[in-house]
């Protein structure tokens, strides 16, 4: 088998971002789906690694996925790696991923050493909590939530102008919006919460002292992974599980992480981190560390990529809980030919060959690409 052809397709998710989704071509009449990781006004810099990279494919046997990955790295981009250049890496490796299931006749899981589960635990993202300020609409939207049957819920609940420093207002407004929730949805929810690595490490260590009365049930990205010392530093000063691992890419880029001893759950993203088998791969690294492992399922993802990471998860022992954004179903249900399966707050994995998700290509056909409105740098801090 040889692949013959690679697409790229941009489209507007209908919230916030485009999806990028790849399609590759066999000789033999097998099709795969890959989704890239993408980002406002960086859109076609991904696509456009997509396209330069299926030069370098075309005639390859789709089988192959590690040695593509690799010489990607080492010869492609020669050892210089970037979110844009990972992200199409990642996107056309799922859709090998996809060739290869199909051709085999095996969903994903079974190919990566067979399910340690049969279903996944999700926590819910996106449920409206960063778009409203009234603390009554929030509790409001927080028991929403709780209602279609999710046990977990993430929330961003600092100031929208992502300050290094937080004055006593912004301080007393994070712990407000945490409160409120808390209250809302009760002891038996849990709550998450992602700090989005924009603040210093005197102000991330105190906020989480402050917030220890909620029982949060992780505190992510207290501060940037570009700076692993540090964050092994405020780690050893937080009590709430700390996350971090969603601007990282590759092995190579979480070895510091597990040898420092600098998070207790990782979130690699299945769409950028350089492939689902690299995914797996940083997996078992973690496991040798005891360190859970959570993958970073932005709203960049449609369910294909939402299934293909359930995928990996399913075959990882040490998987914790996924994320997952319901604000992407409508446009979804129109994409795809199948739904994903959810029920009380779990994921159940397609059983149909490769990723296991078969696109609707004349809905994907019709759909069109967003610029969505640019977003203002800040003159001053």
């Amino acid at each position: 088998m040889k692949i013959t052809s690679v697409k790229p397709y941009l489209i507007f998710s209908g919230w916030r971002r485009n999806w990028l989704f790849i399609k590759i071509e066999t000789d033999e009449g097998i099709t795969g789906w890959g989704e890239g990781y993408t980002f406002l006004d960086r859109d076609y810099s991904v696509m456009h690694y997509v396209e330069e990279l299926s030069n370098c494919i075309i005639g390859r046997d789709p089988f192959n996925i590690k040695s593509f990955t690799y010489f990607a790295y080492v010869d492609f981009a020669k050892k210089r790696g970037s979110l844009d250049f990972y992200a199409a890496v990642s996107g056309i490796e799922m859709a090998l991923w996809d060739i290869a299931g199909k051709a085999l006749k095996a969903p994903i899981h079974r190919l990566m050493g067979g399910v340690c589960r049969d279903k996944l635990r999700l926590y819910l993202n996106g449920w409206g909590a960063e778009d409203v300020d009234d603390l009554g609409e929030l509790s409001e939207k927080a028991q929403q939530a709780v209602a279609q049957g999710f046990t977990a819920l993430k929330l961003d609940p600092l100031p929208p102008n992502w300050s290094m420093f937080l004055s006593r207002e912004e301080e007393q407004y994070t712990i407000d919006r945490i409160r409120t929730v808390r209250e809302a949805v009760g002891p038996n929810v849990d709550l998450l919460m992602d700090a989005h690595r924009r603040m210093s490490a005197y102000d991330t260590v105190n906020l989480a002292r402050r917030l220890q009365e909620f029982d949060l049930y992780w505190y992510e990205e207290p501060v940037s992974s570009k700076n692993i010392e540090l964050l092994a530093k405020v780690k050893s000063e937080i009590k709430q599980r700390v996350v971090t691992g969603e601007e990282l890419y590759t092995k190579a880029e979480f070895r510091r992480v597990f040898e420092l001893g600098a998070a207790d759950v990782i979130n690699p993203d299945p769409c950028n981190c350089g492939g689902l088998l690299e995914l797996r791969e940083i997996a078992a690294m973690a496991e040798a560390y005891y360190i859970s492992v959570t993958p970073h399922n932005c709203y960049n993802m449609s369910w294909l990529a939402m299934a293909a990471s359930g995928h990996v998860c399913a075959a990882m022992p040490n998987f914790l809980i996924a994320e997952y954004f319901n604000r992407l179903d409508g446009v979804c249900r129109d994409l795809f030919k199948d739904a994903l399966v959810i029920k009380d707050g779990d994921l159940y994995l397609p059983d149909r060959p490769g990723v296991g998700m078969e696109i609707n290509e004349e809905f994907l056909l019709k759909s069109s690409y967003k610029h969505d409105q640019r977003r203002a740098i800040h003159e001053f801090f």
